[in-house]
């Protein structure tokens, strides 16, 4: 369950409770409400928000304000702090600046507020654990920095394809990312193997003149990065949805009568489906 769209009932009886002209502040007046419908049915204990959630929830509400994120940095798809008196300015879609725990900063976007947030970081098991903490709204500076960044991702693909060659290095580029205060530029890779490359970070330190930091993911990392459509038609669910990998064994197959198809069971990264794991129940 994300942000529900209820626009459609401003004329009802309702109406007088919310600001006119104001469909975001009316949205989150609805899901009040549905949130109350949820606690008193207790329906997120068989697993509203996901299908793999655990049936029976022993981890309590974080009652702090957090609101989840979505984010191209290290972040990806998380959730961040915001203070308590600005816990009311901001609303889905809203970019902000928000500082990670090695104080530098990044871009995201807000995708979801409000009590389902917690309902949602319950069914996951997740409880007062650190986070990054919004510091404001983005500005028209800070979007066109981002602009830049990427301009930059770009111009940095061909340079560091270059350098790898030049030291015969056997690894597949997956993504580069600027921080968005460039502190720090990232590549991230994959490869068949350990990868030695102090000689290859050397090289890029010296080109961008900035602190460079490489890291090999996983092949169902990269597909969640890069992201695509499915052979159901739909988009990854480790890039839509998913926020964590699980083991995925050919018992989960064997569960679901479909031992007799394996040829379809493997996505595009060449590992089994995600879907294999949430659909068993």
């Amino acid at each position: 369950m994300y942000h529900i769209d209820l626009s459609f009932r401003k004329n009802s009886e309702v109406e007088p409770a919310v600001k006119k002209n104001e469909d975001l502040v009316f949205n989150n007046f609805y899901e009040s409400l549905i949130v109350g419908k949820i606690n008193q049915h207790k329906c997120n204990k068989s697993g509203c928000f996901f299908c793999y959630s655990e049936i029976e929830q022993t981890v309590p509400l974080d009652y702090r304000q957090i609101v989840e994120i979505e984010c191209n940095g290290l972040l990806n798809h998380n959730f961040c702090l915001i203070h308590e008196e600005l816990k009311d300015l901001f609303f889905p879609g809203d970019f902000i600046i928000l500082k990670n725990n090695e104080d530098s900063l990044e871009i995201a976007q807000i995708k979801l507020v409000g009590e389902i947030v917690r309902l949602k970081r319950q069914s996951l098991g997740m409880f007062e654990e650190e986070l990054p903490m919004i510091i404001r709204k983005a500005t028209t500076e800070d979007l066109e920095r981002v602009r830049k960044n990427l301009i930059d991702e770009d111009k940095a693909i061909p340079i560091f394809r270059c350098a790898i060659s030049k030291f015969n290095l056997s690894m597949k580029l997956v993504k580069i990312h600027f921080q968005f205060d460039r502190k720090k530029l990232f590549f991230f890779y994959t490869a068949d193997g350990r990868v030695d490359f102090r000689e290859l970070a050397k090289e890029l330190a010296s080109e961008f003149k900035t602190r460079i930091e490489l890291r090999q993911i996983g092949v169902r990392d990269e597909a969640k990065k890069i992201g695509g459509v499915g052979s159901c038609g739909r988009e990854f669910c480790c890039n839509s949805f998913l926020v964590s990998f699980k083991r995925i064994s050919t018992q989960l197959a064997n569960d679901q009568n479909l031992l007799s198809n394996m040829g379809k069971l493997s996505g595009p990264c060449n590992k089994l489906k995600c879907c294999l794991s949430f659909e068993v129940e």
